[in-house]
């Protein structure tokens, strides 16, 4: 059996990285960041993306 992969937002995935919304929308377009459209505007960070990233993941326990 697989894990389920766990998926985070945009403003999520901005704060685990310590940037803002704009660059990780700018990461996610030129590829250096995975991401997945859910529906017709949502957009959706596996965790794994954002350890591949650069940075260790650190979302706070209150976000999930």
């Amino acid at each position: 059996m697989s894990t389920p992969v766990r998926y985070v937002s945009i403003p999520e995935a901005a704060e685990a990285l310590s940037v803002s919304e704009k660059t990780v929308r700018r990461r996610i377009s030129d590829g250096t960041i995975e991401a997945r459209r859910i529906g017709s505007r949502t957009i959706r960070i596996p965790e794994a993306a954002l350890t591949a990233a650069g940075r260790p993941l650190t979302i706070a326990a209150a976000a999930r």
